[in-house]
């Protein structure tokens, strides 16, 4: 399995757009949106001019299978946040989220030279929590009833990973480093 995280880039938007409002995609984000292509191109112009956010569409064995982003890059803090998705379901349970995760780590790390990577997860979705756990996140705190969605509250686990803490542990993985498209 070749794997490499590729920029986003226009041609892609309606594709990443139809991802989005796939159910299997939507009930795990804060969202469920009805989107437009215009309203995709328009968000796109947006974040190509925002140094704090990066997009790039996940590739495996030369097919975009979905997307990860780092975002509210702090170099003030040195942290930023980071959330992905694997659209296409066939290639869920692959092992994909190990390459993703412990590239990521690195990619945060040692190429942007930051010292904190976080994020949020819905609380029942308990594989990805534990699949970060996995790989040394921690859960930092509960936010309580913090997301309304379709009239239902949902807590959300806040997780994050720090440079040494990864650096501490990384050894005790075995994973393919992947191509990440620079920005």
């Amino acid at each position: 399995m070749v794997v490499r995280l590729k920029k986003l880039h226009e041609g892609a938007l309606e594709k990443v757009m139809n991802w989005r409002m796939l159910p299997e995609v939507t009930k795990y984000m804060y969202t469920d949106p009805k989107l437009t292509l215009a309203e995709q191109i328009d968000w796109f112009k947006k974040i190509s001019k925002d140094p704090r956010v990066r997009y790039w569409l996940i590739e495996v064995d030369g097919v975009d299978v979905g997307i990860i982003n780092l975002a509210d890059i702090d170099t003030d803090n040195l942290r930023c946040c980071w959330a992905y998705y694997i659209a296409d379901t066939s290639f869920r349970g692959r092992g994909l989220g190990t390459i993703i995760e412990c590239n990521i780590y690195d990619y945060v790390f040692d190429v942007l030279k930051l010292n904190k990577l976080w994020c949020e997860v819905l609380t029942f979705n308990e594989s990805v929590i534990k699949l970060h756990q996995k790989f040394g996140s921690e859960v930092e705190g509960i936010l309580k009833q913090h997301i309304l969605k379709n009239g239902i509250f949902y807590d959300v686990a806040r997780m994050a990973i720090t440079k040494d803490k990864w650096y501490k542990i990384k050894n005790n993985y075995s994973y393919d480093k992947i191509e990440i498209e620079q920005y």
